[in-house]
């Protein structure tokens, strides 16, 4: 008796957890409490995502599966975010008896929030989004629910106001008797993200220098790039946002003594911003002038212009139950001559061909018709050896493919850390 009394109260503390999850029919149905045929008292669960693993001791309910296979139940785990900030989803998806029944819920951690408290309170869904397939488990009759009283939310009290800063620098130093070589890098970033805004700066520095040293002929090479870019973004809608892109800087190999080119934006999804973890197909168009000095006069006969671009880009993003895939096409030309211009095309896609099997492209190409800096003088033999040069081209192209296979239990639950994350079987090819 206090068995049923138990299942009971749990099926009727889900119902009012999640009235629009769960049809009527379901409800009407009695949780089973002894164990089905060939089917383990608890729910087989797969985790996926980034994140997953550190997820999988907060579910002791649940037995979490080593692939989607062998899970009744698959929960994607993906961080990203809308226009109103970085947000959580939790995506479930039966398989089995449970297939067609699906759910998702959203966690958007407050502005100041540690990591410990977003890992919680993201476990926490984890475990409530479960519920209405553990409910249908012979493990029901040893679960409970609690509610606890509401507690009003009081002010993040931020002294760095939202703002987040990295520096990083690197060195690398490489000879031998006839050659030597060394690389230095530097930068600096500043970033500030709220719902209504997203403000991102940074400045950088790199210095690349080979010496060799052939029949007492000594030569040496210098390439040099410093930048600084600046991008400020407000948030309309969840459709709509508005954006004031900045750069500056010189560089060595493309002929830039000094280039600036400030570019006012506007882009549109045509799918909601919160539904961006699962599909975006998005439109982002920009123009606005480009003021460069050549470090050489060019193929044009020029020192320093003033130029005015527009570049329209797609974007598509999908993520499915086969796998996930992405792909940008982006045009540009300059105002003063519509035969300067240039289009391109990047995708990646992710097949998963059975459980533990995956195939992964990359590919992309370019037509180019702007290469306006091209400096008057050409590129010595050893700055095209070297690749310290841009140099004349109609196009450009690349393509990478790759084929894992992960095998091994079944039975894994993933959960401890030390070491990271290697174990079981892992096989991946790539060409």
């Amino acid at each position: 008796m206090r068995l049923i009394h138990k299942t009971f109260f749990l099926a009727a503390a889900v119902a009012v957890l999640f009235p629009h999850v769960f049809p009527e029919t379901v409800f009407s149905q009695e949780i089973p409490v002894k164990p089905d045929a060939g089917r383990p008292e608890k729910l087989t669960v797969f985790l996926s995502g980034p994140e997953a693993a550190a997820y999988a001791s907060e579910i002791p309910f649940a037995a979490v599966a080593a692939g989607p296979g062998s899970a009744r139940v698959v929960v994607d785990i993906v961080r990203s975010g809308d226009a109103q900030g970085e947000i959580i989803v939790l995506e479930f998806s039966g398989r089995e008896d449970f297939a067609g029944r699906t759910d998702k819920l959203v966690y958007r951690p407050r502005p100041g929030e540690t990591a410990e408290t977003t890992r919680k309170e993201t476990a926490r869904l984890l475990q409530l989004g479960l519920l209405r397939f553990a409910s249908h488990t012979p493990a029901a009759g040893r679960l409970d629910v609690l509610f606890e009283d509401a507690v009003k939310p009081t002010a993040v009290d931020d002294p760095w106001n939202f703002w987040v800063f990295s520096l990083s620098a690197n060195g690398f130093l490489n000879g031998q008797k006839s050659s030597r070589f060394q690389s230095w890098f530097g930068a600096l970033a500043a970033n500030r993200v709220t719902p209504e805004w997203k403000i991102r700066a940074s400045i950088d520095f790199s210095r690349d220098k080979n010496s060799y040293d052939y029949e007492g002929y000594l030569y040496e090479n210098v390439s040099t790039s410093k930048n600084a870019s600046g991008l400020v973004v407000r948030s309309l809608n969840d459709h709509w946002s508005l954006g004031l892109s900045v750069t500056a800087g010189s560089s060595t190999f493309n002929n830039y003594d000094f280039r600036l080119a400030v570019r006012p934006a506007v882009e549109f999804d045509l799918f909601p911003y919160s539904e961006a973890t699962k599909k975006q197909l998005c439109l982002l168009y920009y123009a606005g002038p480009e003021f460069v000095r050549y470090r050489e006069e060019t193929i044009f006969d020029k020192r320093k212009e003033t130029l005015w671009k527009q570049t329209l880009s797609i974007a598509l993003g999908l993520k499915r139950p086969w796998g996930s895939m992405s792909a940008v096409l982006t045009g540009s030309h300059y105002f003063h001559d519509l035969g300067k211009n240039r289009l391109r095309f990047d995708a990646d896609v992710s097949w998963r061909i059975v459980s533990g099997l995956s195939l992964t492209f990359d590919f992309g190409g370019a037509r180019i018709r702007d290469l306006l800096a091209l400096p008057k003088g050409g590129a010595s033999l050893e700055e095209i050896l070297l690749r310290r040069r841009q140099l004349a081209t109609g196009y450009d192209y690349y393509l990478s493919a790759g084929l894992s296979f992960t095998f091994g239990s079944v039975n894994s639950n993933l959960v401890n850390p030390r070491f990271g994350d290697s174990g079981g079987t892992s096989i991946s090819i790539s060409f």
